[in-house]
């Protein structure tokens, strides 16, 4: 029989008029996890008698799912019966002559964060995340793409992989690899901030406005920690964002042809292009921003 459980004594509970929030506690960054994606991977093939297999080098994390919904309409990808995370499915297609790896619906900074540990742990050299966001600062009723050089750590998964700062930052190098993307005949492609959010639908006014005087471009949910991750790890991690809505105005959320894929599509392709994605990356240039 199990032991009754009792209530704790709220004397011994109450939290002290100094205590920290755990997340702004010390944490040990330099130290090795005990639970790693590689452990995870493992356990997964064993249970469901998986081979052992590698992701493609390049793969991109779709956020919204309209690029994996459009590619599996067109009969352009295929399902990867050798990924092992529990949690989601990998598709692979062809860019440009390149084979990537695809994951749909990574929704947010923990769970994407989860997913790209799990593709470095599988082989991947480059991640691209392509997200939808709201226009803070920028120009209004364009749709437009981003590359998000830096964002604000208004999130928890963050200040696991780094310590506590206002900013997560695209690696220096990837950086000034991309500084001159434009797609002459495509969509506008801007450069910029984002305010990385948990929480959507507590976007208050005041903080729109303290963001949009800042020159803060966009909101979105997931590049402040993908790049924390990419800093502490020595990953190549790139985020980018298709600029979608006035954060729920009436009418709003129209993103193009098949829900805006095809012009992700092409942006992709040029970042891919940019970044010379397919030759090597250098995983272990610790030179960031």
């Amino acid at each position: 029989m199990l032991p009754r459980m009792t209530e704790p004594d709220p004397a011994t509970t109450r939290p002290a008029a100094d205590e920290r929030p755990p997340l702004l506690e010390p944490k040990a960054h330099g130290e090795t996890s005990v639970f790693t994606a590689s452990n995870l991977l493992r356990e997964a093939r064993r249970q469901r008698d998986l081979p052992e297999s590698s992701v493609p080098p390049t793969c991109i994390l779709d956020p919204d799912g309209d690029l994996a919904r459009h590619l599996e309409e067109t009969g352009q990808t295929h399902h990867d019966p050798g990924w092992a995370c529990y949690h989601t499915r990998l598709l692979r297609f062809t860019l440009a002559n390149r084979e990537l790896g695809l994951v749909p619906f990574a929704v947010g900074a923990p769970f994407a964060v989860l997913v790209a540990e799990e593709l470095m742990a599988s082989g991947c050299r480059l991640l691209v995340s392509l997200t939808s966001a709201g226009r803070i600062a920028a120009p209004a009723g364009v749709r437009s793409f981003m590359v998000i050089e830096r964002a604000l750590r208004d999130e928890g998964t963050s200040y696991h992989y780094r310590p506590a700062a206002r900013w997560s930052r695209l690696r220096a190098d990837l950086r000034e690899k991309l500084a001159t993307l434009r797609l002459p005949e495509g969509p506008p492609i801007l450069h910029g901030s984002t305010w990385t959010t948990d929480a959507p639908f507590r976007e208050t006014g005041q903080d729109v406005q303290r963001h949009r005087s800042a020159g803060v471009l966009a909101v979105e949910m997931e590049a402040a920690a993908l790049y924390a991750f990419a800093d502490a790890s020595g990953s190549s991690v790139v985020c980018l964002a298709h600029l979608t809505n006035e954060l729920g105005s009436e009418g709003d959320f129209e993103k193009g042809a098949a829900d805006g894929a095809e012009d992700a599509l092409l942006v992709l392709d040029a970042v891919l292009r940019g970044l010379g994605a397919g030759e090597e990356l250098d995983r272990s240039d610790a030179s960031h921003a």
